[in-house]
This record gives structure tokens, sequence and C-alpha cells, in this order.
């Protein structure tokens, strides 16, 4: 069983930065992968990164390459999503997945925290 709290969310001005945090609770975290999705109002939810249970290979969605980039601690027991060069549209709710095997479609994760909201401005 695993536990998932987000946090970092906010209101950023196009062009700016965050750093999204993902504290996991359980004594099996290393073993999980690790994913961020995202929500935007009206859409259905999406994949934007992937890392594995060593840290590698780390996966990205073709829209968030380059911007962000996915980061795990195991000894803390956490995952983070540094979000630069942010744009209107990525406006969301942002959320932390974990489960056994890698995948980037959301129904295969098993746990996944509350979300937390992620609002980029023009």
């Amino acid at each position: 069983q695993v536990q998932l709290v987000e946090s970092g969310g906010g209101l950023v001005q196009a062009g700016g930065s965050l750093r999204l945090s993902c504290a996991a609770s359980g004594r099996t975290f290393i073993t999980y992968v690790m994913g961020w999705f995202r929500q935007a109002p009206g859409k259905e939810r999406e994949f934007v990164a992937g890392i594995t249970w060593s840290g590698g290979p780390i996966r990205y969605a073709d829209s968030v390459r380059g911007r962000f980039a996915i980061s795990r601690d195991n000894a803390k027991n956490t995952v983070d999503l540094q979000m630069n060069s942010l744009k209107p549209e990525d406006t969301a709710i942002y959320y932390c997945a974990a489960d056994r095997s890698f995948s980037v479609t959301a129904s295969e994760y098993s746990y996944w925290g509350q979300g937390t909201q992620v609002t980029v401005s023009s």
C-alpha cells in the first residue's frame, strides 16, 4: 500500500516556474514506478512524466519535454516535478501516481494523490 500527498501547486505567470512534490508513505515505495499526470477542466487525465524505481529511464509527454523534469529521492520517499517555462495550457490539477509497472495510461495506476492545482496566467 502506498499513500501519496502532493504539494507545491499555485498561481504563476507564463514563463515562470513551479516545483511540485509528492510525499509517499509505505515501506515499499522504492519498488514503485512513479508518475505525474494532469487533468484540465473538461479534458481527460493525461500523462506528464514518469520515473522508474531506480530513477530511470524517465519518460515525458511531448508537450512538456525540455521544460519539466521529474526526479525521486527514495531515501525521503518523495518524487518531484520541476516545471519551467510554464504556459497557460499547463493549467490543470496535477496528480502523483504509483504502480508496480510503468505506463502512460492513467487507468493502469493503482495509487493516486488528491491532486494540486497549477494555474498559469497569460
